[in-house]
């Protein structure tokens, strides 16, 4: 799986949590051997997979030498990111710029292992709200993300042509396309909705878009989102296994024509163009009732200064930070990462060049940050929804009886 879909880490957050507490003090201080300037910089990301692996090995030594340091770089394998952040919080060891997903930024800054990069003459200025509020905590703003993503829907052509279907813009297109489409092994939509995180995520665009919100998914707005799902899965427009299935799986069924949509992000665009005769489309995720605007939640990293405890140090990280949300590097960060440019300004000229991410580009306009309301409580309500998922879809709970479970549980 793709680093840049590091947001569906395994790690337990409970775990992280647990460890974060006994931080807050600790994380302050100096990093051993950091006084004074440096010529090089100690720079930590989960990068280890190619192609992103070297994509951010050039533009982080470019960056570099931009500002006249070194960069040391370590790539840490996504699961095992936080557990060292949080041992090199307590050692006082953090390197001096760090990459994290951004639904754990929040957790991270509330252990004090963070500095407001307000603080070095940074700012969000500029940047599509939903971004700003996944790096902010507590009204301060922790990191700065270059590019981002989100899903969309993605149609195979051929088969929405032979069958005489527009790509569906409402919940009720897509029921009636989904129905229309499934045929013998081939299902008319796939979707991802395992009991993990991954489940919350590919929910969430059919959740906050019909008005429900995750202070209190017991309401009748995600009740009739939860039920949207139900209804394909028990009109067999969509498979029984979506309560398995990961977004490469969801990705793998597309691609081998047993699925005639799904759900998915733009990081799949080079697995699906290996298949030179699949002929494939995105759309936005469809919506409630025509003219609706579609939310959807973002995905991304974004990139930090920790507390070293040298101000020099610090303000020299600072640089290469900045560098890396300039206007050009946002914009050749998101060309070849199949990724959207952070800043709204660079969106049109973005989709203009790239055609085929206009969906996922229009959609980051309104989407949200997962932590935008609760913050580094956001693991627990994330929890609750694809506990209640899982209920509806498996045990034949109506989604308000689901939800509500899973809510007071």
């Amino acid at each position: 799986m793709a680093q840049r879909r590091a947001f569906l880490r395994r790690t337990t957050l409970a775990t992280a949590l647990a460890l974060l507490a006994p931080l807050s003090l600790g994380a302050c201080g100096s990093s051993a051997g950091s006084s004074g300037g440096a010529d090089t910089l100690r720079v930590m990301d989960y990068y280890t997979d190619q192609p992103d692996k070297g994509i951010y090995a050039k533009v982080l030594d470019a960056c570099g030498r931009q500002n006249g340091v070194k960069i040391e770089r370590e790539a840490v394998a996504g699961p095992a990111l936080i557990p060292k952040v949080l041992q090199q919080a307590s050692s006082r060891t953090l390197p001096d710029v760090l990459m994290l997903d951004n639904p754990d930024l929040q957790q991270i800054a509330a252990s004090g292992a963070l500095a407001p990069i307000g603080d070095f003459g940074l700012s969000a200025d500029g940047y599509a709200k939903g971004v700003v509020d996944a790096s902010t905590y507590q009204g301060k703003l922790y990191g700065l993300q270059p590019v981002t993503n989100t899903i969309g829907l993605f149609y195979d052509k051929d088969m929405l042509d032979k069958a005489g279907i527009e790509p569906p813009t409402t919940w009720a297109e897509l029921k009636s396309a989904a129905k229309k489409l499934t045929s013998g092994r081939r299902y008319g939509i796939a979707f991802a909705a395992p009991a993990t995180y991954e489940g919350t995520w590919q929910f969430l665009p059919f959740m906050w878009s019909n008005g429900g919100d995750e202070k209190d998914i017991a309401t009748p707005e995600v009740a009739q989102a939860l039920q949207l799902w139900v209804d394909l899965v028990g009109s067999g427009s969509a498979s029984k296994s979506v309560v398995n299935w990961s977004q490469a799986d969801v990705d793998d069924q597309f691609a081998a024509g047993n699925a005639a949509m799904m759900v998915n992000g733009p990081w799949q665009f080079p697995v699906l163009d290996k298949d030179k005769s699949l002929h494939y489309g995105v759309v936005q995720i469809p919506v409630p009732e025509a003219g609706d605007t579609p939310v959807v939640p973002l995905g991304g990293e974004t990139w930090t200064i920790p507390q070293t405890g040298n101000a020099q140090r610090q303000a020299e990280a600072a640089k290469v930070v900045a560098c890396l949300n300039s206007d050009k590097n946002q914009l050749a960060l998101a060309e070849q990462r199949q990724t959207v440019p952070t800043k709204t300004a660079l969106m049109d000229k973005f989709a203009a060049e790239q055609p085929r991410m206009r969906a996922f580009t229009e959609q980051v306009r309104n989407a949200r940050a997962r932590t935008g309301e609760l913050g580094k409580d956001w693991p627990k309500a994330a929890t609750r929804i694809y506990t209640a998922i899982q209920t509806a879809l498996t045990q034949g709970a109506t989604p308000a009886k689901a939800l509500k479970q899973a809510q007071d549980g």
